[in-house]
């Protein structure tokens, strides 16, 4: 099975458990889609530390996840509003900061003397992401409060029409913010220049593609989930 068929199929998984997520959340609260943004921005960051393939261009294995992230925060937007979508910004916040401390505790707990040697790979995996997670943290705070910003900015202008709009614009140049912050504070030094600008092109391209893929979906979980009565509104807007 070749690279991009393997990429589609996760992608398409990616988005169809943040859609199942997100229309649970018309029953159960906005605490759904929420936790499984806080899962992926975890997930993102474990694997983001190895670098793959996408055809000819070359992205970290964490785009897929971290890009469903901006679907959810959208759909959270428009949905249960601002304030809620905000939220979910610092729930994955604080989840990537318990993140990088338990996995630094983890590297500098000493390991019994029978399991060495899986220590020091444990240590040789995990090792890198104390950064990459840093790195995430910074670019993810800077990223996904400009996209809830300009979601509803085009939200504003285009006077509550044209969602496929508002989706598209905040997200793209969230991206190109999360990428660049991104990948600078997590690779520099560890790969050449140009190496950088390829693993930036790369990924900017392929999450512009997600962006353009999710529209349909974001479409049919808002048609699904924005039937939310009143009353469930209110229950939202508390947690």
């Amino acid at each position: 099975m070749g690279g991009i068929t393997i990429i589609l199929i996760w992608f398409t998984a990616m988005l169809t458990v943040a859609s199942v997520a997100s229309m649970l959340g018309k029953r159960y609260g906005a605490v759904f889609p929420i936790t499984a943004m806080a899962t992926l921005i975890v997930i993102a960051n474990i694997v983001a530390s190895k670098i793959v393939t996408f055809g000819p261009l070359t992205v970290s294995a964490g785009v897929i996840a971290f890009s469903t992230t901006f679907f959810i925060t959208d759909i959270l937007s428009e949905v249960w509003g601002k304030r809620t979508a905000q939220k979910a910004v610092w729930v994955g916040f604080f989840a990537n900061l318990i993140l990088v401390l338990t996995i630094f505790i983890a590297i500098k707990w000493p390991a019994a003397d029978f399991s060495l040697e899986y220590a020091e790979k444990f240590s040789e995996v995990l090792g890198p992401a104390p950064r990459i997670v840093l790195a995430s943290m910074i670019a993810y705070l800077i990223s996904q409060n400009h996209d809830v910003w300009a979601f509803h900015f085009w939200k504003k202008v285009t006077r509550d029409k044209f969602l496929w709009l508002r989706n598209n614009f905040s997200t793209v140049i969230s991206q190109l913010l999360d990428i660049v912050i991104f990948t600078t504070i997590a690779f520099y030094g560890v790969f050449e220049t140009h190496e950088l600008i390829g693993i930036i092109t790369g990924e900017y391209i392929v999450k512009v593609i997600i962006a353009l893929i999710d529209t349909p979906f974001i479409y049919l979980v808002v048609q699904i989930v924005k039937k939310i009565t009143p009353r469930q509104k209110v229950v939202e807007q508390k947690i």
